[in-house]
């Protein structure tokens, strides 16, 4: 049965330099921290969303006018009704590959074989699909073949009510062959027909379910729940690569920290990283840890991040994951220690980030923030030099922001971070690693030493002399390192 309705109003709006500066990833240059959470585009996304929808709309015409139904499809129909601004915008049509492509010049058949056609306009494109049922799926991923068909067998193919949903792009009018406005209007997900039968012909709308009742905040259908949980098995047909994108979108998400439950309860995660659910368990002692075992904690700090960088979210995710394997028991204090848990879980932050095919930025800056989110309780203890050198590592921004949620969500003690708050105030009047006074030729010509370890040795010397504020000059450095190699 077909439920047709024009849309309304939105539902639910819902050599030197390794010597003498801090360690960290790609580069060691000083950059301001507070906040972190931010991002920009080089052009204005609601611009270039708009030229998008004005091309899509113009190619409806065109294919209207040539006598073919034309409509647009899934996340575009959802969003706008969701009072969200589309991601892109597809039509879906009965017009066929060969007829688009003689409606439109600059089209390429980039999925001639599925019926998707690309239709380019002056720099924005848009996905112009014939309307298909599918084959069978025997990789778990693509149908064998496909047959053009109608709206309503094209509806039923697709993975979820709320994105089988049509809309004429011309009237406003929805047209819905799947209860998908219906499910939109309760804040439901439901498969559309089977759900088992959808998860087996692409395995990634198991986590796909899960990232769509996140971002929107919807229940997810109990058939629907319990086939995601049957089916969790699937997921390993599925490349490292797909799932890594699927998982990186839950984790930056609003509410990741559900995100998280979601993946640990249907058993989805246990197929991509079981290491999380070693988590579950891994007692702590009460005293610093009043909130439970380490994957509360981790939820916990997780829901605390404001707009994360993705970088930041995998830090956070990770920066506890090596505690059960140093999980001890002190007789003599009578609590349960983690010696050793930040170095031992940067090894494992890289085993893991490297499964699932994470770049090799992101592998080393997570590796370095998880490695040194322990030396912040050490903060009031740093020498002037050891502290500007530990502040000026490239992640330092996102590290400040682990290490906030790392104490809000366990004992609320703030005292380490406010203290690298205020000297972050206290050395914003110059660079934290100032330029330095002396370098290695420096030290070849005017003091005959050979090239090797023993340079960079006095370089750093001189350098935490001037973090100190003990040299500011080149000659009260050359006095220093005359001063230095005398017998």
């Amino acid at each position: 049965m077909v439920e047709s309705a024009t849309i309304a109003s939105p539902i639910n709006r819902c050599l030197k330099a390794k010597l003498i500066v801090a360690r960290g990833p790609k580069t060691h240059l000083t950059r301001e921290f507070f906040p972190v959470a931010s991002s920009s585009h080089r052009d204005n996304p609601l611009s270039a969303m708009s030229r998008q929808k004005d091309l899509a709309i113009e190619s409806a015409r065109v294919l209207r006018e040539a006598g073919h139904v034309v409509y647009f499809a899934g996340g575009a129909v959802r969003d706008q009704l969701l009072g969200k601004e589309p991601k892109d915008y597809d039509l879906a049509t009965s017009a066929r590959p060969d007829q688009i492509q003689a409606l439109f010049k600059k089209s390429d058949a980039v999925g001639e074989h599925f019926g998707v056609i690309i239709v380019k306009g002056t720099g924005e494109m848009i996905e112009v699909a014939t309307f298909r049922t599918d084959g069978s799926y025997k990789d778990g991923r693509r149908p064998e073949s496909v047959e053009f068909s109608s709206p309503e067998e094209d509806a039923q193919r697709r993975d979820f009510t709320i994105n089988g949903l049509f809309q004429d792009p011309l009237t406003g009018e929805i047209i819905d062959h799947v209860g998908g406005k219906a499910d939109l209007e309760a804040r439901i997900l439901r498969a559309i027909g089977e759900p088992q039968k959808r998860f087996e012909e692409d395995a990634l709308r198991l986590l796909r379910a899960l990232r769509f009742a996140v971002t929107t905040g919807f229940e997810i259908e109990a058939q629907t729940w319990t086939a995601i949980c049957d089916c969790a098995p699937l997921l390993t047909q599925i490349s490292p690569e797909r799932i890594r994108d699927e998982f990186s979108r839950i984790l930056v998400s609003d509410d990741r920290a559900r995100g998280l439950d979601l993946l640990a309860d249907s058993g989805l995660i246990a197929q991509f990283l079981p290491e999380i659910l070693d988590l579950q368990g891994c007692e702590q002692p009460p005293q610093w840890h009043p909130e439970g075992d380490v994957y509360v904690h981790t939820r916990i700090a997780l829901s605390l991040l404001n707009y994360p960088p993705l970088n930041l979210a995998l830090a956070v995710l990770l920066h506890d994951i090596g505690k059960p394997a140093t999980q001890t028991w002190d007789a003599e204090a009578g609590r349960l220690r983690f010696n050793g848990h930040d170095k031992v879980g940067a090894d494992m932050a890289e085993v893991i980030l490297r499964r699932l095919r994470y770049s090799n930025q992101t592998i080393e800056e997570v590796r370095f923030m998880v490695s040194r989110h322990m030396n912040f309780m050490h903060v009031k203890d740093m020498r002037t030099a050891k502290l500007k050198r530990f502040m000026s590592a490239e992640t330092f921004g996102m590290e400040t922001e682990l290490h906030r949620v790392d104490c809000d969500s366990s004992n609320g003690f703030r005292d380490n971070y406010d203290f690298v708050r205020t000297k972050k105030e206290e050395f914003a009047k110059e660079p934290l690693i100032p330029k330095p006074l002396m370098n290695g030729h420096d030290l070849i010509r005017d003091f005959e030493m050979n090239h090797g370890p023993e340079i960079g040795k006095v370089l750093r010397k001189v350098q935490t002399e001037q973090l100190e504020g003990r040299l500011s000059d080149k000659e009260s450095a050359y006095q220093f390192v005359k001063e230095t190699l005398s017998p």
